[in-house]
């Protein structure tokens, strides 16, 4: 009976474990994909439409793509993940230049791909003070990803008005 209760209580410890790994799994995975899309579409632009903004006052597609690039940075700060040394987040949205933009975004999914991978299962339901919430830190994680959906889906449409077709879906 005692190792059967040993057995039991083992398996539902593993799973409780593998549950977690699954959760931060799982994020990656859509952040991967997300971002992935991001990326591509990023490379459909041409250099002068980067500097595209659909009126005064809105952020261009360049400095959209820096801005989905500094919230990584910015969420993993939060988390307690100090950002590379050469990654000003105040300054991300003046880099210019298509091939620097993407240089900064890719930079910025590897970073924040990385972070996902190395939290705790454990510690998802710690709480964290993003500035402007506390949340716990699965919910932080949730946000990058959020973020860069709503980002993603907001340079379709800055796509779109310029005649760029996402590269996913022709």
């Amino acid at each position: 009976m005692k190792k059967l209760l040993c057995l039991c209580l083992g398996i539902l410890a593993y799973s409780g474990f593998a549950q977690g790994d699954m959760t931060t799994a799982s994020i990656n995975g859509m952040l991967d994909r997300v971002q992935g899309q991001t990326l591509q579409l990023a490379q459909a632009f041409d250099e002068e439409q980067m500097d595209w903004r659909p009126a005064d006052g809105i952020r261009s597609v360049g400095e959209t793509i820096l801005h989905t690039a500094a919230t990584n940075y910015y969420i993993a700060m939060k988390m307690g993940y100090a950002p590379p040394e050469d990654v000003n987040m105040m300054t991300m949205e003046t880099i210019k230049g298509k091939d620097a933009i993407i240089e900064a975004y890719t930079k910025s999914s590897d970073f924040i791909k990385d972070k996902i991978n190395m939290e705790d299962s454990g510690n998802l339901g710690e709480e964290v003070d993003l500035g402007f919430a506390k949340l716990s830190r699965l919910s932080a994680l949730l946000i990058v990803l959020e973020h860069s959906g709503e980002h993603k889906g907001q340079l379709i449409a800055y796509a779109r008005s310029n005649g760029v077709v996402p590269p996913w879906s022709n």
